[in-house]
């Protein structure tokens, strides 16, 4: 079909149809930006300075980056440990909750809740540990787990396995320290 004369005039140029398909591909992008700003909740941790966690991991556990960076690094153990750890725990959810009653991030057992029916020979196991609104604030959380890991790492004198055994549930004995150390050797920076 054969346009005529005035269409060919009011029709645009090349270029000028290239302009208005950039302006309007640089103003989506732009609201994109916005938008993504304005409902994120966080900074990639692969972003943030001072990450010590691996990027290879999940963004599920890379969004407490900062949190496992600063208190491994208080605990004197590696930060993709205690991220392999989380991972193997919680999946990354700072709300976590298992069967048996531990909670968070790091799935540590609360003095309240379910934990508060296991019983030792001098009362309830638990009675000394936080209660469960603490420990699921992510901060908390992993403080106290990585305080705890220490502690078990330097009773079993720098074994990991040993002292993950130990962290872990108690019918599962060195299944879930393998679990973990594979984990962490599968993700942990080289």
């Amino acid at each position: 079909m054969k346009r005529s004369q005035a269409e060919y005039q009011n029709a645009e140029s090349p270029g000028s149809c290239l302009s208005r398909i950039l302006m309007t591909m640089l103003l989506v992008a732009g609201a994109m930006v916005v938008l993504g700003a304005a409902t994120s909740t966080r900074t990639p941790a692969r972003a943030t300075e001072g990450c010590a966690v691996s990027a290879a991991f999940p963004d599920e556990i890379l969004q407490w980056c900062d949190l496992i960076t600063e208190h491994a690094a208080t605990n004197g153990l590696d930060p993709d440990l205690v991220a392999a750890l989380i991972w193997q725990e919680s999946g990354g959810n700072r709300l976590a909750y298992s069967r048996s009653g531990a909670v968070g991030l790091m799935q540590v057992m609360p003095r309240d809740g379910k934990a508060s029916d296991f019983m030792c020979p001098k009362g309830p196991c638990f009675q000394d540990r936080p209660t469960m609104v603490e420990l699921r604030d992510a901060d908390f959380n992993i403080e106290y787990g990585t305080r705890y890991l220490k502690k078990l790492t330097d009773k079993h004198r720098g074994n990991l396995r040993e002292a993950l055994r130990e962290y872990g549930p108690i019918d599962v004995e060195y299944h879930y320290a393998d679990t973990v150390l594979a984990l962490y050797h599968r993700y942990r920076v080289r």
